[in-house]
């Protein structure tokens, strides 16, 4: 969390992280070009560039659409959230280098506008077989840069987050309009059956995944335990939950966290106001529950960020029998403090 915005929070993660994926695009880029004039040595640079860079920025959009579900999944990929949209970026740029060459080569140098020449230039929109690919290229380049262009906290602050969320989710779009810029483009003129091949496994990849993570999700929330007859829901035993770390649960339609900080618990819903991330997949530094997705903080008794932040989110009341905790499913207002509750020691 930073109190004014930044155009970018530079830290030696993100440093290692940014040249990381600067000298894998270099490497992929540089044997790109090798296995292609391997294959075709009267093949031209420029080719060997649009390809390159077209065929890089698809599959880091594949990487950053595995990156959530995978989280999903295995919270050791959680540490890959934090600079997802840094390779977001990224993956724009490679794709505008694609477009841009492209548009050069191909478009440029006739007397029609290099737009115009796009959208009319290939295919046929009568025949099913030959439709046109690049429209469909251009339009999920503009879906990216309209993505990347407010990736910063600026205009989710701004936008809001709901209205950022639903942005961004045309990432899909994106993704189906280039699996068909691809499959009537590239797969037309190529003999090769490796991209074909590849571009199934893709599909393949992205959607097993997030099939995999919503059916782990959907379990997840049909296990919600039953309202006793005082109104609260047994949750999890005291000793289920680590120290500094959450126990989560689905209570009256909504998910929570229980959280164990120095010998007490409190609980706090699980949604974090920047961009809904799962608090009780994070833990307790410097006496806040932080999300583990970009770093925001709250207070685990009061479900407020620390000043001059504003955040706030809601808390529950709970409490503790025979080593299980208890959460009434009625969430308070947003910042409300609630006592933590002291773990009774063994025995007790």
């Amino acid at each position: 969390m930073s109190a004014r915005y930044l155009a970018v929070g530079w830290n030696r993660q993100k440093r290692l992280y940014d040249a990381a994926v600067g000298g894998g695009a270099l490497l992929y880029l540089a044997a790109y070009g090798a296995l292609s004039v391997a294959r075709d040595p009267d093949v031209t640079a420029e080719t060997v560039l649009i390809r390159g860079f077209g065929t890089l920025g698809f599959l880091l959009l594949h990487v950053v659409l595995a990156i959530g579900p995978l989280c999903r999944l295995d919270p050791r990929f959680l540490p890959l959230l934090y600079n997802r949209r840094h390779l977001g970026v990224a993956m724009f740029v490679f794709a505008l280098a694609h477009g841009a060459f492209a548009l050069i080569q191909f478009h440029s140098l006739g007397d029609v506008n290099p737009l115009v020449s796009v959208l009319s230039g290939d295919g046929d929109y009568t025949a099913p077989g030959r439709l046109p690919f690049q429209p469909l290229g251009l339009i999920a380049l503009a879906i990216l840069f309209l993505m990347a262009a407010t990736s910063h906290d600026f205009w989710l602050a701004t936008l809001t987050p709901p209205v950022w969320k639903a942005l961004h989710m045309l990432v899909y779009l994106a993704y189906v309009l280039l699996v068909g810029h691809v499959a009537f483009g590239a797969l037309q003129a190529e003999a090769n059956p490796v991209l074909g091949v590849s571009l199934g496994l893709g599909i393949v990849f992205i959607v097993g995944l997030h099939l995999a993570a919503g059916r782990r999700e959907r379990t997840r929330d049909r296990a919600e335990a039953p309202e006793r007859s005082d109104g609260f829901v047994d949750v999890c035993a005291v000793a289920d939950i680590p120290e500094a770390r959450a126990c989560t649960a689905v209570v009256g339609g909504e998910r929570i966290a229980v959280f164990r900080h120095d010998g007490k618990l409190s609980c706090v819903s699980n949604l974090c106001q920047h961009q809904n991330g799962p608090l009780g997949e994070g833990r307790i530094i410097d006496g806040c529950i932080t999300c583990p997705w970009h770093g925001y903080q709250y207070l685990p008794a009061s479900g407020r960020s620390p000043e001059p932040f504003t955040e706030r989110i809601p808390t529950f009341r709970l409490k503790v029998e025979e080593g299980r905790v208890l959460v009434h499913p009625a969430p308070n207002p947003a910042g409300t403090y609630v006592e933590p509750v002291g773990i009774p020691a063994e025995g007790a």
